[in-house]
């Protein structure tokens, strides 16, 4: 999994938010925000990780079970399917 080209992030604040731009701004015309967990998730999607290698990230880094740190990478996986963010 990763990111598609033509999308940024930008940090406002304590939050980030994604933005399409070039071509991409044709097909998604909306935001996301993301706090700093998802940060994290879309960092890694950028590198192309494995939701396994996402999950052990976590795990490593926050104070999250495995159950859990599943849970919220197939979470937010879906979401970005939903918008089309993932190749």
């Amino acid at each position: 999994m990763k990111i598609k080209k033509g999308f940024i992030v930008r940090q406002i604040n304590n939050d980030y938010v994604v933005a399409a731009v070039g071509e991409q701004s044709k097909n998604f015309n909306g935001i996301i925000r993301l706090n700093q967990s998802a940060k994290f998730i879309w960092d890694m999607l950028e590198q192309g990780s494995s939701k396994q290698d996402i999950v052990r990230a976590l795990l490593e880094n926050y104070e999250i079970d495995e159950e859990k740190a599943s849970e919220d990478v197939d979470h937010f996986i879906q979401k970005l399917e939903e918008a089309e963010i993932l190749e």
